[in-house]
């Protein structure tokens, strides 16, 4: 009976190991917009103007690169905040959507990629859709709530839904 315990404790030791390690984590938020998707593509298209339609950011910078152009690089300013930079890594203006990847920032997060989508929905409304795949920076088991995959996901979750419906608001007027 020892023997049977021990072995499964033994075989159980690396999948324990492997569910504590950081895995991926993703969040979707997805708002509807009573505007064309002509004009929120146009509202939020361009790769240096999230400050222009999110409330959490006081400054946008192109700091390399041509805008919307795979490989260009902004950095962005948090209200009352520090400084981070994302990559540009792919736009597609017909299909109306962009990916993006943060390169640095002081954010409990790792490996961020994230894709904005806007689409046509129904009865004259328009999706935006922004979905990020990402884990979190702290690689400890019990790591402290902000820096946890709970912590993590919360906080990108807030951005996303701070910009989406301050967006909805300055196009719906």
């Amino acid at each position: 009976m020892l023997r049977n315990t021990l072995t499964a404790a033994f075989l159980a030791a690396p999948v324990l190991a492997l569910a504590a390690a950081p895995g991926p984590l993703t969040v979707t938020e997805s708002v509807d917009i009573k505007a064309s998707p002509a004009a929120v593509w146009s509202a939020l298209k361009d790769f240096d103007s999230l400050d222009k339609w999110h409330p959490g950011f006081a400054k946008d910078e192109l700091v390399k690169g041509k805008n919307n152009q795979p490989g260009a690089v902004r950095k962005l300013t948090i209200k009352d905040g520090p400084s981070f930079t994302e990559e540009l890594l792919k736009f597609n203006e017909h299909a109306h959507s962009f990916s993006y990847r943060i390169i640095e920032s002081p954010l409990p997060i790792t490996g961020y990629k994230s894709t904005v989508t806007v689409k046509a929905g129904k009865d004259g409304m328009t999706t935006v859709t922004w979905v990020g795949h990402f884990k979190r920076k702290n690689p400890a088991d019990k790591p402290p709530e902000a820096e946890s995959d709970a912590g993590a996901t919360q906080l990108i979750t807030g951005v996303y839904q701070g910009g989406l419906n301050n967006l909805k608001k300055k196009l719906e007027g």
